[in-house]
């Protein structure tokens, strides 16, 4: 099977690491891909919303398959595009079509589907320029902290826990009225705060069956013990010590199931990932985000955990053929470790030479934000390399991650050194 794989960051290259092994993969394509994914197949200098030249490529390689990493390209069409392309009606595509990436690409949309089929998740109500001053006093009596949303898509950042009224008041007017998060924040979901401990669960379906993939935690906050900005994840681990069968069962019975035939009783066709952010609150599961794609890092402990053929699976998603599939798991752990350029998540320098890539370690490294220049792999992100290792316990896996992150030098090279702190 030839396969076009969409992509550049760390989550496209573990991707690209898995699919590489499978003896179904003839050949793999990366568009646009990065300095790893190199290693791995052919990259090609595609943008992923470059609609008409994915096309061309497919048509000129004979591409069977194309498995979509972001979810930008998924919220804009690509699925129709494809499949309405002249010579591709036979394409096999992983990612689901508009409509259902509107689970990731609306906030409003997600919580409507979730009220719809009684699927648990945090009290809302959404507002824009239309009825703005009804969400002020709205504000200005619901109970602190309080969430703040941006509908659409906002690279991970649309989100604002606000701890006082006047700091809600004026994030909703940056949204709303300041237009920060552009287009994604006219329109705004106040939520309900939920305290608990997040987590996230991945699904790949084939619109009815389904398959559990690991969960994994991620770690947003850019400082040590989830202090200061949010970012797009500086590490994960998988499996998450307080995931029970009880809590395993909660999660599909309360949320996965009703999610899939949420879709079907909806009438949308659904292939591919469902990622579901979930926050524990004693004990009890809630739903905070959907994604239509799998996320980054947790793809980076997820997918090596795996040790099923994923083109196996990703195949049987595209043919509705899921039901007659197994899954199996390493019961290790794993935890990646994230390095970011100085400055990130604000401003940063790009182009800066890496060097000790080449080390033989006992550890994998996805790139997330790299090139190659003259020669020589250099930072091209905010966020650059997630480094994975494997263990018995979250605290030897972290310290085995932490090590290989010592001998990888760049310029201004930061990275969290407490990833898994609270189960170690």
């Amino acid at each position: 099977m030839r396969i076009l794989l969409l992509g550049s960051g760390g989550r496209e290259h573990a991707l690209a690491w898995k699919i590489s092994q499978s003896p179904l993969c003839t050949q793999l394509f990366i568009a646009p891909g990065n300095a790893g994914t190199l290693l791995l197949g052919t990259n090609c200098p595609i943008g992923v919303t470059d609609f008409e030249a994915i096309a061309a490529l497919c048509v000129a390689e004979q591409i069977d398959m194309v498995v979509v990493g972001p979810e930008e390209p998924l919220v804009k069409g690509i699925r129709e595009f494809l499949t309405a392309y002249d010579g591709l009606g036979s394409l096999k595509i992983i990612g689901p079509g508009k409509e259902g990436a509107q689970l990731e690409g609306s906030k409003a949309f997600a919580k409507a589907f979730m009220e719809r089929h009684a699927i648990p998740t945090a009290r809302y109500k959404e507002f824009s320029a239309s009825n703005y001053e009804e969400g002020v006093a709205y504000l200005q009596q619901h109970p602190l902290p309080i969430v703040l949303k941006a509908d659409g898509l906002a690279a991970g950042k649309g989100v604002l826990i606000c701890e006082t009224l006047s700091e809600a008041l004026q994030g909703f007017e940056a949204m709303i009225r300041e237009a920060r998060f552009g287009e994604a924040g006219k329109k705004v979901v106040v939520e309900q705060f939920l305290r608990g401990i997040e987590i996230s669960v991945f699904v790949l379906t084939d619109g009815k069956q389904y398959v559990l993939l690991p969960e994994a935690k991620d770690y947003k906050r850019i400082g040590e013990g989830d202090r200061g900005l949010n970012t797009g994840g500086m590490g994960a681990v998988s499996p998450v010590p307080f995931v029970d069968a009880a809590l395993w069962k909660k999660i599909e019975e309360r949320v996965v199931v009703p999610t899939i035939n949420g879709l079907q009783q909806d009438g949308i066709p659904y292939c591919g990932f469902v990622f579901i952010g979930f926050m524990i609150v004693a004990g009890e599961p809630f739903v905070i985000e959907y994604n239509c794609r799998m996320g980054d890092p947790e793809t980076e402990v997820v997918i090596p955990r795996l040790t099923s053929d994923l083109v196996a699976l990703l195949d049987a998603a595209a043919s509705g053929t899921l039901s007659q599939t197994g899954l199996q798991i390493d019961p290790r752990t794993a935890c990646t470790v994230v390095a970011v350029s100085g400055g990130y998540p604000e401003e940063y320098q790009k182009g800066h030479p890496i060097a000790g890539l080449d080390q033989q370690q006992d550890a994998l490294i996805f790139h997330m934000g790299t090139a190659r220049k003259d020669g020589q792999v250099v930072t091209s992100g905010g966020r650059v390399l997630a480094v994975t290792s494997f263990a018995t316990s979250i605290a030897e896996a972290a310290a085995k991650s932490q090590r290989v992150q010592q001998q990888i030098q760049f310029k201004d090279k930061y990275w969290r050194t407490d990833i898994g702190y609270e189960f170690s």
